[in-house]
């Protein structure tokens, strides 16, 4: 065992020595050459590693530029071909207090509490604010019609179907069935009707809303029968209670609502999704990591953050949350546990911020539009319902690109380029180089082993048979010289 390690040293250290005379790493053959006079070497010496020295760096610069700023972001103008798809409209039922009084008689008669109704109306349109069940439901002195589980059943009684809510809608001024389109979504404040989400399902019919030079700005329009929250959504978002109050259009009856967006749409390059989504820093719809919805956005990744932080805080979770199972809902005590830590539910705050209030880290999504309100209008009409009408001031002029100028593969180039200025060297280089110290070796000691049994087992055989040919050869020659001799 001894004499086998001692050869491999031995063969892999000529190896070693060899090597600066077989490499094609450019300098090493010059300052391992004995002949050479030794202010020569010295010479190929400080140059060779100065260069190794300068590549190092050059390289390392090279990845840090790759890890931390692979993404680019420019603007483009050629808007004369763009069709621009109008954002998702979400409308989010937020009173009835004719429902509220209905669902309070056929529960508790026509002469209950009239405090019941607030908490009826509390819990079926919960916001994280409980402070009628808090006050009448709490503690030993609480009121006897209160329930104290199942609160998704009682809040789905007052809650509306579409048809109730919602009539009259066009698209371009073209009618089409609004609970067609208007589809129920689940969200953390209770069930909307959206339009164009893909939150909703694979099997939710998709209304045609484009916006190009020849249809002009597009205008979407329907009436509401009670009051509601309208959103202006993309595609992929959800309405939530991170939505600050001013994007939020609150429609009360008998008034007519106009807003005027724009719309600026984000394009991707293609190998964008090569890179990750901590690098890139945005995450694609199906790109999901939330449990919540089916897709990935910002607003459904602080959904899946406020959950968490309720399941952490008070051991259960809103009654209204999207794909959540009955057992990890919260009965009375629990949302009464959320009303209690709703300064830090509620808002969201940076990862700096000392103020009260949720952290969440969610990156954007990588196709979400840049929507802006422009400016609303409001007009009283005297009638029994409100009108919503949402339109787009211009045709988007501009949008955004989002361009990778440090993929992979650049990467690549670039660390080679660094290589081959520098010091010459190519993958062939660095694959000779390692099969030279680790693979040369094993097989030269392979072949000698392979050798050896071969001459021990075929050796000797063949020299006993080359003496005995020669033997009979001699013995032949001598035989023809005497038959000469005796004629």
């Amino acid at each position: 065992m001894y004499s086998k390690s001692k050869r491999y040293f031995e063969i892999w250290w000529q190896g070693i020595k060899s090597l600066p005379q077989k490499t094609s790493i450019h300098g090493f053959r010059f300052i391992a050459d004995p002949k050479r006079h030794w202010i020569e070497r010295l010479f190929w010496l400080i140059f060779v590693a100065m260069s190794w020295y300068g590549s190092i760096l050059l390289i390392i610069a090279q990845y840090r530029a790759f890890q931390n700023s692979p993404i680019s972001f420019v603007v483009e103008t050629t808007y004369k071909d763009w069709n621009t798809q109008f954002p998702s409209i979400a409308v989010c039922e937020q009173d009835n207090s004719v429902r509220i009084g209905a669902v309070s008689d056929g529960l508790w008669g026509s002469d209950h509490d009239f405090n019941m109704e607030e908490v009826l109306k509390e819990i079926a349109f919960f916001k994280g604010v409980t402070y009628y069940v808090s006050e009448v439901c709490q503690g030993e002195d609480s009121a006897e019609e209160c329930f104290k589980s199942n609160l998704t059943y009682y809040a789905n009684l007052v809650r509306s179907d579409c048809n109730d809510v919602m009539a009259n809608c066009s698209w371009n001024q073209k009618s089409f069935d609004c609970c067609r389109y208007f589809r129920p979504v689940e969200t953390e404040i209770g069930p909307c009707f959206i339009i164009n989400t893909i939150q909703g399902g694979e099997e939710v019919p998709i209304l045609k809303m484009h916006s190009n030079r020849a249809t002009g700005p597009g205008r979407i329009q329907f009436d509401v029968m009670l009051p509601v929250s309208v959103y202006v959504l993309n595609e992929e978002d959800v309405p939530s209670l991170s939505y600050l109050g001013s994007e939020i259009m609150n429609v009360g009856l008998e008034t007519h609502y106009r807003r005027y967006i724009t719309v600026k749409n984000i394009e991707n390059d293609a190998t964008a999704r090569m890179i990750t989504p901590e690098k890139r820093r945005c995450r694609y719809s199906d790109e999901n990591n939330l449990q919540v919805y089916p897709y990935y956005s910002y607003s459904a990744c602080t959904v899946q953050c406020r959950k968490d932080a309720q399941m952490r805080l008070c051991n259960c979770s809103n009654f209204f949350m999207p794909n959540t199972p009955e057992d990890e809902k919260c009965d009375l005590n629990g949302i009464i546990c959320l009303n209690d830590k709703v300064n830090h539910l509620s808002v969201l705050r940076a990862r700096w911020s000392n103020h009260p209030g949720l952290f969440c880290d969610c990156l954007p999504s990588c196709t979400e539009a840049e929507l802006t309100i422009v400016k609303d209008f409001i007009k009283p009409t005297g009638l029994n319902y409100a009108t919503v009408e949402i339109q787009l001031s211009v045709l988007p002029s501009e949008r955004y690109r989002r361009n990778v100028v440090r993929g992979v593969l650049d990467l690549v180039v670039s660390t080679g380029g660094t290589g081959g200025l520098f010091l010459g060297v190519s993958i062939l280089s660095v694959l000779e180089l390692l099969y030279t110290l680790l693979l040369r070796p094993f097989f030269d000691i392979y072949s000698q082993r392979n050798e050896d049994p071969w001459h021990k087992k075929y050796g000797n055989r063949r020299i006993e048979d080359s003496k005995f040919k020669f033997k009979k050869n001699t013995n032949k020659l001598i035989m023809k010289k005497r038959l000469k001799q005796k004629m």
